[in-house]
């Protein structure tokens, strides 16, 4: 067993997560992976069945944050000493986990995330305007610049694993990075590069995004300041 281990929510991800795990086993055997079928309505579950994949199969889709934390609690109980939150998709690159692995190493951090911003500037679309947003507000409540805080790739530590997979107050947003920074976590970005999805639709479409974004700002502004802050 290696000490690093990819965790990969999959909904709907029929048409991409072949190619995404066949990449990380013929290419990246220095990381294990899981893929969390999460209550997929597709063959997703049928691919992972009939290709022999490292998986687990939630029968209900539990959204993001409920599928990550179950990766979290498999990586708990099998000891692993880093978990990478990493899409089923095929956006994120695997090359990138070997450099924030170092950086966490280096700098003791606690969670490491995949930025595509440390080294490049954000455009001017409505996107890019709600996560210039989000890093001001992050930075305003913790005094820490977050270049890309609604990146999807993350890697947590050994602590943060025993913490984020058992709370539900600890989602993979932008609103718990906040609190955990607030409480003493330390993290650190690194720049990386990111693919466009070639197959399926994301469940950020236009509505979705702004319902998104009005949350996590919700939540910034107003929850992180009557929130009981952790002893880290």
């Amino acid at each position: 067993m290696n000490n690093t281990l990819l965790i990969i929510p999959a909904y709907n991800e029929a048409e991409n997560i072949e190619r995404v795990v066949d990449n990380l086993i013929e290419n990246y055997p220095q990381f294990d992976y899981v893929v969390i079928n999460d209550g997929s309505r597709d063959d997703t579950r049928k691919i992972l069945y009939n290709r022999g994949y490292n998986y687990l199969d939630l029968p209900v889709n539990t959204g993001l944050a409920g599928a990550f934390r179950c990766g979290v609690r498999y990586a708990n109980a099998k000891g692993y000493d880093y978990v990478v939150q990493f899409d089923g998709d095929g956006q994120h690159r695997p090359e990138s986990v070997d450099k924030m692995l170092t950086k966490m190493q280096e700098t003791d951090a606690d969670i490491v995330i995949g930025s595509r911003f440390c080294e490049q500037k954000k455009d001017h679309s409505a996107r890019m305007m709600g996560s210039r947003l989000i890093t001001s507000l992050i930075r305003m409540r913790t005094h820490q610049t977050i270049t890309d805080p609604t990146s999807g790739l993350r890697m947590y530590n050994k602590r943060m694993i025993k913490l984020v997979g058992y709370d539900v107050a600890y989602t993979p947003e932008p609103d718990t990075l906040a609190y955990l920074i607030g409480c003493g976590a330390k993290v650190e970005e690194v720049q990386v590069e990111m693919d466009e999805r070639m197959f399926g639709t994301s469940y950020l479409n236009l509505w979705n995004s702004i319902k998104y974004m009005a949350t996590v700002v919700m939540n910034i502004i107003v929850l992180q300041w009557v929130r009981k802050k952790e002893v880290l």
